[in-house]
């Protein structure tokens, strides 16, 4: 009975490869959202605006921009698991480094290691999903992946500011940096990502120019372009979603970050949820459209300022629900667009558009918390959520002709 209960090796060693590259994803987005949680503690600090602690987030994403196309074509050429375990190991250093700095230059400086780190998480773990995990269990591999970046979202918050509270933001940001060393140590170290599979080109290999068309064709800029205005959509959810629930809604802070925690959560959920659906759908474009299409009647609920107390981490929750259901057929479309020898420069380029989202987002955003219209960052995420619909809407057109 015991025998047949095991599953069989090749099923064990998915399961591991997938835990070991989410648990990297969950770190990378645990760094991505263990700073903003107590930037009001760091406005004080360092006697800054929302603005200039928004313009720190977006150096952060600049670095990780810069460097992720790049990070791919080292993941193409060496295989993820040095390009992962050396980024998480950045990552860690930068955080860590947070945890020191006098003065904000130093912050933005730090916070700019991180971003470099950063840039490979995407490449790596895509590139060694799609080579280790058959291709049947791939909807599942991507759902797992993308829930544990939501986790990691959902804790940084809980963690920042729990410790922060405790011991101080220093005492905070040091214990990030030291978690993320222990799992860089923890996935350069096991056994099974020793000799990870790597993605050879073709024997004749083309020219720099043959990547550079291939980057620049139309499915892969109109998944760039999603991912671009999905950031958008994220920074005015996650970043500056605290202080504008307080300024419209004048709930306290720590109601506001529960509101933040259920989206967060949510979010995995439907990152969970949105794996099996693509498991058993060939219609990725319609999960992505309709899951976006209810998080922005969710997130306009939100601006309109009426939604009820009791309700607001229910309604946040709901909106990250929707968002999160789109994940797993967003990666799947990508791999579809994507040349097998080319997976870790594609899902660099297209995923930089995170980034990029990302670096322009904060500042614009943080200027309108500081002049008071907290409900206009609700409306620019909602509005950056539709312009990334339209263009799924056209990518399934697209390949349907």
């Amino acid at each position: 009975m015991s025998s047949i209960a095991t599953p069989p090796p090749a099923l064990r060693a998915e399961a591991k490869v997938i835990g070991l590259v989410s648990l990297a994803h969950l770190m990378s987005h645990f760094f991505a959202l263990a700073v903003p949680p107590v930037f009001f503690l760091l406005k004080e600090e360092f006697g800054v605006s929302y603005a200039a602690l928004g313009f720190a987030t977006t150096m952060f994403f600049v670095a990780s921009g810069f460097l992720q196309t790049p990070a791919g074509f080292l993941v193409d050429r060496l295989g993820g698991r040095a390009v992962l375990a050396s980024g998480l190991a950045l990552s860690s250093l930068g955080i860590l480094l947070v945890g020191f700095v006098p003065s904000y230059p130093l912050l933005v400086a730090a916070l700019m290691i991180a971003g470099m780190g950063n840039s490979v998480f995407h490449p790596a773990d895509m590139a060694i999903l799609n080579a280790r995990i058959t291709a049947g269990k791939l909807g599942y591999a991507f759902s797992v992946h993308g829930m544990s970046g939501n986790l990691g979202w959902v804790i940084a918050p809980l963690f920042s500011v729990a410790l922060a509270s405790a011991f101080g933001w220093r005492a905070a940001m040091i214990a990030a940096g030291a978690i993320g060393f222990a799992v860089t140590l923890l996935i350069a170290l096991h056994p099974l990502l020793r000799h990870p599979a790597r993605i050879r080109p073709p024997r004749q290999r083309g020219a720099l120019g043959d990547d550079v068309r291939l980057l620049i064709s139309a499915p892969v800029l109109s998944c760039f372009f999603f991912f671009v205005f999905s950031s958008v959509s994220s920074t005015a959810m996650q970043t500056f979603s605290i202080p504008a629930m307080v300024g419209l809604y004048g709930v306290p802070w720590a109601a506001a970050a529960g509101t933040l925690t259920g989206y967060l959560a949510g979010a995995a959920a439907g990152t969970l949820t949105g794996g099996f659906v693509a498991a058993h759908t060939r219609r990725h474009d319609v999960v992505a459209v309709a899951g976006i299409a209810g998080a922005v009647l969710f997130i306009l609920a939100l601006a309109s300022g009426a939604v009820p107390g009791a309700l607001l981490v229910l309604t946040t929750t709901l909106a990250g629900f929707c968002l999160g259901s789109v994940n797993p057929s967003r990666d799947i479309i990508v791999r579809e667009v994507t040349p097998e020898h080319a997976r870790g420069k594609v899902y660099g380029f297209v995923y930089s558009g995170l980034d990029l989202g990302s670096s322009i987002a904060p500042p614009a955003i943080g200027w309108l918390i500081d002049t008071g219209q907290s409900r206009l960052v609700f409306l620019t995420g909602a509005t950056a959520l539709l312009m990334a619909a339209a263009i799924m809407a056209m990518l399934g057109r697209r390949a349907r002709i």
